[in-house]
């Protein structure tokens, strides 16, 4: 070949390597084409709304008896009985111990006697009413000042038709004297018989009452929380024997702090909660506000009562309580699914124009599924329902 030729033939090839570039390059995607982004994550969404709620003070405090008495002998003995132990429910009267009667039975025999004795003296029958002139002694005197008048009577007569002497006259009318005495000692010792016989009534009272209270009884509906005697043991008047509570209803005491003083008035309705259940509300409703703060925790001293019928609810429970403030007032909620919370922090997203904000926010009170927030947020804000980890800052979305 000669140089001409290959000269043409090199010119040749080149210029179709460059068409076949050309070809290449007009035909290929573009960078975009290739890596397209991700796709749009579809989301359930929320509108927020501004809505009025219950609003409610938290607290702390112990549930404890309604009542709590401390059972003691009213009357001195040996025990003999002991018809309770630890744990029995027992009625307003029930006999919890009971002591020998030995000693109480002759003291109330003695006194009905020393009472028989003076009524008999008396002529006094059960539920007779007294009265002195009818007293047999008082009757005597008076028969006796009766003759001794009708016999000065005669003797005056006599005397004015000068057949008895003055002397005679004299000693009639000191005889009178002497028996009107006589009379108004006798209705005065009837009357002094009669007030030694309500003393003696009064002994009889009490010795009845001494053998009544051998048999020591619960002073109100509950449940025996200690026995502290046995058989055989002796026991004095004031002797502790049986500690009863009363637990339906429920008492508990709260600690309201200074700044919810204002907030808390009696009648409010209360809801408690206990870790022995976990899952339950119990309902209460506040029956005392203390006067005064105690000053040792600047703190108010609340009273709530529950009903307890089933008796779960123990003194001594350590409860949580909410107390519903008077008025409900307007608040930004959100489904509780909305908001996520990493190392403390809160946040929702915010949906706008196909894309997810993140917002910072403040939690406030949560209800049944909801939550108040606080700030980070306005009505008409439309946030993701349940983001469930998928979203970040500028994520887009559609909207379901």
């Amino acid at each position: 070949m000669s140089k001409n030729a290959r000269s043409h033939s090199l010119i040749g090839a080149a210029a179709l390597a460059a068409v076949a570039l050309a070809a290449a390059g007009c035909s290929s995607p573009s960078a975009e084409e290739a890596a397209p982004g991700p796709a749009p994550i579809a989301i359930a969404t929320y509108t927020v709304e501004s809505q009025p709620i219950d609003r409610f003070i938290r607290v702390t405090g112990s549930l404890v008896a309604d009542e709590q008495a401390e059972v003691s002998a009213e009357s001195g003995g040996r025990v003999v009985a002991t018809p309770i132990e630890r744990g029995t429910r027992v009625q307003k009267g029930t006999v919890l111990i009971r002591v020998s009667t030995a000693e109480a039975d002759a003291q109330l025999q003695e006194a009905e006697a020393n009472a028989a004795q003076i009524e008999a003296r008396l002529g006094l029958k059960p539920g007779d009413t007294f009265d002195p002139k009818v007293v047999p002694e008082v009757m005597n005197a008076k028969a006796g000042l009766e003759f001794a008048e009708a016999e000065f009577a005669r003797i005056r007569s006599l005397l004015e038709q000068k057949v008895v002497s003055q002397s005679e006259y004299d000693q009639r009318r000191t005889q009178v004297e002497a028996a009107r005495q006589q009379y108004q000692v006798a209705q005065n010792s009837a009357e002094q018989s009669y007030r030694s016989l309500g003393a003696a009534r009064a002994r009889v009272a009490l010795a009845r009452k001494t053998v009544a209270d051998t048999a020591v009884r619960a002073p109100f509906a509950g449940l025996v929380a200690e026995r502290l005697v046995s058989v055989g043991d002796y026991v004095t008047r004031g002797t502790r024997v049986a500690t009863v509570v009363r637990i339906d209803p429920m008492r508990v005491e709260l600690t309201v702090p200074e700044q919810a003083v204002s907030l808390v008035s009696v009648g409010q309705p209360v809801k408690l909660t206990v870790d022995a259940y976990p899952n339950e509300v119990f309902e209460a409703r506040v029956k005392f506000v203390s006067p005064s703060l105690r000053a040792d925790q600047r703190a108010l001293t609340v009273e709530a009562v529950a009903s307890n019928p089933d008796g779960r609810l123990k003194p001594g429970l350590f409860a949580t309580a909410s107390i519903q403030q008077p008025q409900s007032a307007p608040a930004l909620l959100v489904p509780a699914t909305a908001v996520e919370t990493i190392s403390g922090t809160s946040r929702v997203y915010v949906v706008r124009e196909g894309r997810v904000e993140e917002r910072i926010v403040t939690l406030g009170d949560r209800l049944e599924g909801r939550i108040e927030i606080t700030s980070g947020l306005t009505a008409g804000d439309v946030v993701a329902a349940d983001p469930k980890g998928r979203l970040t800052d500028g994520t887009t979305v559609t909207g379901q």
